[in-house]
């Protein structure tokens, strides 16, 4: 399968995060992309670097005051303070309900809390261009499939499906599933189905498409009332205005067995279908996998080829972009195995 790289991802790598309160060392690092290009090369993927702009869909998908803020966010931390360069920025307060977020304030910290929906999105010198490149990669390869490739898989981090039109969290700063459909919308397809498989909702990915009835979105997660993101992805979002009807969560309980993982990805392949899509994006996390750290789900690799062959049976044009999954070294078989899953079927 064609798969587009990101080459400047590892210019995104903080040390630290916290987690659950601790500050613990990053579970999104280089390495988890390192390992599932060292199994896509020894495949025999080409691989290529990204070959298109993604600008256009992310001026579509995200407001233009987060996309500034997210571009000179390192430099204004800079500009605070010549020693911030050897320290991470993490916001501490947040903008919530009866406060306003209207006004951008000029206060950094401020600033990092009103564009972060958690403060476990550490960002680091070499964030922007690591997201802006891996944002080309998600529109390079949508761009392929509209111009006819059966498949493409987009390879890239930091992930994308918890960013949403104006906010990071989840460690993800663009969304890059949402530009490829952006892109693929843009390249003339009437309906794109966007089918979320990472544990954790796609929260992001919803809030950008959720009035909208030109892409389908779908999400396979763990249960938000024990689970990140836990504000949102429960079964009775459905989408609003034109895009009533036009969104499906489908919410399972930590601890779910692959038996029951595969019956809810069945209700999602059948809701695609009666969707009549044109094309489809696969918002791939492999955090599903029985041996993620940070995950509940009980998945095996061998499930992961099940996975791809039962997404090849819906007959759709599909573009993959990798999303989260934190066993690093499991992570280049358990994508490896989607891939040729989906290609062999």
């Amino acid at each position: 399968m064609i798969t587009f790289l990101n080459p400047l991802h590892p210019g995104h790598a903080p040390v630290h995060e916290f987690y659950r309160g601790e500050r613990v060392p990053c579970f999104e690092k280089p390495q988890r992309v390192d390992y599932v290009e060292q199994a896509l090369r020894a495949q025999g993927h080409p691989m290529h670097t990204p070959d298109f702009d993604s600008t256009a869909a992310l001026q579509q998908v995200h407001e233009a005051r987060y996309l500034s803020f997210l571009q000179t966010a390192w430099s204004q931390w800079l500009a605070l303070d010549a020693s911030n360069a050897a320290v991470q920025p993490f916001p501490s307060v947040w903008p919530v309900r009866t406060l306003r977020s209207d006004v951008e304030p000029d206060n950094f910290v401020a600033k990092l809390g009103l564009y972060s929906m958690d403060n476990g999105t550490p960002m680091a010198e070499g964030t922007w261009m690591a997201a802006k490149t891996g944002a080309d990669a998600a529109a390079s390869a949508a761009r392929s499939v509209a111009q006819g490739a059966p498949a493409a898989f987009c390879c890239t981090r930091p992930p994308g499906h918890h960013a949403g039109p104006d906010f990071m969290g989840g460690y993800c700063f663009l969304n890059n599933a949402a530009v490829a459909a952006q892109v693929l919308r843009n390249k003339g397809a009437g309906r794109v189905a966007l089918l979320d498989v990472d544990y954790h909702h796609g929260n992001g990915t919803q809030s950008i498409f959720y009035d909208r009835d030109d892409v389908l979105f779908i999400s396979i997660h763990g249960d938000p009332r024990t689970e990140y993101p836990f504000y949102l992805g429960h079964a009775d979002e459905r989408g609003a205005g034109l895009g009533l009807g036009f969104n499906l969560n489908l919410p399972l309980p930590a601890g779910t067995s692959a038996a029951r993982w595969f019956e809810a990805l069945e209700h999602a392949c059948e809701r695609v279908g009666s969707y009549r899509a044109d094309v489809m994006v696969v918002s791939l996390g492999l955090d599903a996998f029985e041996g993620d750290p940070i995950s509940r789900f009980a998945l095996a690799s061998s499930d992961f080829t099940r996975l791809g062959a039962r997404l090849s049976q819906l007959g759709l044009p599909t573009v993959f972009v990798l999303e989260g999954g934190y066993a690093a070294a499991e992570l280049g078989i358990n994508a490896i195995n989607v891939l040729d899953g989906f290609e062999n079927a």
